[in-house]
């Protein structure tokens, strides 16, 4: 029985573990999987525990001993959540603002 193993990996996969990919091949090749695997699953299943895990970090920003009431503790973390989000959206404005200057500024040149 051991005498009629088969490889592990088709050709194909072998090729491509010895077959060094450039960085746009390899995220293509993950772009591919992605799209694979949302094709045969639900996507609100798949990040479900990613989802939980980060909403959960807002909970023990506002509360780390755990002494609220379980809906003061909600409320907190819903406006703690809302300030990320507003702290994000604020650097990315001032991001786009400073490319915007400078791209006026390269063109008066």
């Amino acid at each position: 029985m051991r005498e009629q193993r088969t490889r592990s990996l088709t050709p194909a996969r072998r090729l491509l573990r010895v077959t060094t990919l450039s960085p746009a091949e390899r995220s293509l090749r993950a772009r591919l999987a992605a799209y694979a695997m949302h094709a045969r699953h639900d996507a609100r299943r798949t990040s479900a525990n990613g989802r939980a895990a980060f909403l959960a970090r807002f909970e023990r920003e506002v509360d780390p001993d755990g002494r609220l009431d379980p809906e003061e503790r909600r409320r907190r973390a819903e406006q703690a959540r809302r300030a990320y989000f507003a702290r994000l959206s604020l650097a990315a404005a001032k991001v786009r603002r400073a490319k915007r200057e400078r791209r006026q500024g390269g063109d008066a040149a």
